[in-house]
């Protein structure tokens, strides 16, 4: 089940995938999907299962698919590192997609912009539209709310028996909204929220706003 929300008279769905689909736009927000992560960890030894590398592609296929939208904006760290065979994946991927697709650039973010010129895809350092604005580290700037990634954030609830259950969530602060990140293996920043703050948790089916 979707959460949707209002931001500067503007509608936010927020997906159980971990996007955002804003409806004004017709665009989908994805951030920290570190595609090649799974690769690389298989490279140096580590015992992933190679269908964990198809499940990003197909998460991202499966939230595209929910929404009639028109764009996918890649808010930073697409790709974990250098190339590595997942970038073949990814040119299969969006040449089975129609939307236009778009990146704000992350810090491992470090693939050649050619690559991504072939596959016509602009590469942006911000994106500033109306009163918003889109970037992958968490920005402060006056007179704009901020969508963001980086920081991969998640939440601690509590339960009976000191049991502790922990989630990634989308975490709303007065001027800024931060996603989780979207890719497996991914992990977690645990954020502590203050007063006024708004969080989503994020399960396998709902979003689910538990402050």
């Amino acid at each position: 089940m979707n959460q949707t929300i209002s931001i500067l008279n503007n509608t936010f769905i927020l997906h159980p995938a971990g996007g955002i689909f804003w409806e004004e736009k017709s665009m989908l927000l994805i951030a920290d999907v570190h595609l090649g992560k799974i690769s690389h960890f298989r490279k140096h030894g580590s015992a992933v299962p190679f269908k964990a590398v198809a499940e990003n592609f197909e998460q991202l296929s499966r939230i595209a698919d929910s929404f009639n939208t028109e764009a996918i904006c890649f808010l930073g760290d697409l790709f974990h590192s250098s190339l590595n065979t997942e970038w073949n994946l990814f040119e299969k991927w969006v040449q089975s997609r129609q939307e236009k697709i778009i990146l704000v650039a992350g810090n491992h973010d470090i693939i050649t912009p050619v690559k991504y010129e072939r596959l016509k895809i602009p590469i942006y350092s911000e994106i500033r539209s109306g009163g918003f604005l889109l970037t992958h580290h968490p920005e402060e700037t006056s007179g704009f709310f901020n969508f963001c990634g980086h920081i991969h954030p998640g939440i601690r609830l509590g339960g009976i028996g000191r049991q502790v259950l922990k989630l990634s969530c989308f975490f709303k602060t007065e001027n800024q909204l931060i996603l989780p990140a979207f890719g497996t293996f991914t992990g977690n920043y645990y954020l502590e929220p203050k007063s006024g703050d708004q969080v989503y948790a994020v399960t396998k089916n709902e979003v689910i706003q538990v402050c």
